[in-house]
C-alpha cells in the first residue's frame, strides 16, 4: 500500500483547508485510515481517524469540531477538511492506514502505512 497526500499549504487564521489521500494497492487487510502531524521540535500526534466503510470517526480533541474526516472507497482516497485553523495546527499532516486494536487507534506506531507528508502552515 502506498499513500499519496496532498493538499497542504499556507492559509491565514480562521482559513480552510482540505487534505486528500490517495491510496494505491490494496487496502483490504486495513481497518482504519486517517491523520497524524507533526509540528517542528514536537512529537507526532494523533489528529483524526476514520473506519475503512466509513461508520466510525474519532477525532484529537484539539480539533473536534472544526476538521472532519471522510473516506471514499470507490477512489481509495480519505480527506481532511480543516476549518477555523489556527497557528496551533502549523504541521506536516501524514497520511495513515492500518489495523489497529480499537484501543491502539491513536498511537502512530498502531499505523503501518505512512504517506509522505503535506506541509500546512497557518499565519497569524
Amino acid at each position: 500500500v502506498q499513500l499519496q497526500a496532498s493538499g497542504g499549504g499556507l492559509v491565514q487564521t480562521g482559513g480552510s483547508l482540505r487534505l486528500s489521500c490517495a491510496a494505491s494497492g490494496t487496502l483490504f487487510s486495513t481497518r482504519y485510515m486517517g491523520w497524524f502531524r507533526q509540528a517542528p521540535q514536537k512529537e507526532r500526534e494523533f489528529v483524526a481517524g476514520i473506519s475503512r466503510f466509513g461508520l466510525a470517526t474519532f477525532y484529537a480533541d484539539s480539533v473536534k469540531g472544526r476538521f472532519t474526516i471522510s473516506i471514499n472507497n470507490a477512489k481509495d482516497a480519505v480527506y481532511l477538511q480543516m476549518n477555523s485553523l489556527n497557528p496551533e495546527d502549523t504541521a506536516v499532516y501524514y497520511c495513515v492506514a492500518g489495523s489497529p486494536i480499537h484501543s491502539n487507534r491513536y498511537f502512530p506506531a498502531a499505523y503501518g502505512y505512512w504517506g509522505q507528508g503535506t506541509q500546512v502552515t497557518v499565519s497569524s
